[in-house]
């Protein structure tokens, strides 16, 4: 009975400190490096959990992502997300349904879904 106890004992501390990697509440975070492989300057990159209406704060803050260059997201909650871009022309992109977790440790903005994006706007 001891046993049990200190066993249980144990997982609540792991479970309100957390297992790295994971939130007390259970909840994965993770890291994600954005690579712009597009022919423009990425100014802006805001995060909306797909369930939500409501954009996320500037993930960039003072930063740009440049051609050829990365940013990593750190401390990203696992979830679907819907992903605004704003290009240095201040052109605006919406990438829905953009698996943040799910095995991928990176996500690279191409040519393709920004011209997507201006095309689906016309």
């Amino acid at each position: 009975m001891k046993r049990v106890a200190v066993a249980l004992a144990g997982i609540a501390l792991l479970v309100c400190i957390g297992v790295p990697g994971e939130v007390w509440a259970g909840g994965k975070k993770s890291t994600v490096k954005v690579v712009n492989k597009s022919d423009w300057q990425i100014d802006e990159f805001y995060l909306s959990s797909s369930d939500d209406e409501e954009w996320g704060p500037d993930q960039l803050g003072e930063d740009v992502i440049g051609t050829d260059e990365s940013f990593e997201l750190r401390n990203i909650p696992c979830d679907t997300y819907d992903v605004m871009l704003v290009d240095e022309a201040g052109d605006e992109c919406v990438v829905e349904a953009v698996d943040i977790c799910g095995g991928k440790e990176s996500w690279v903005i191409t040519n393709k879904i920004l011209l997507g994006c201006q095309e689906a706007t016309e």
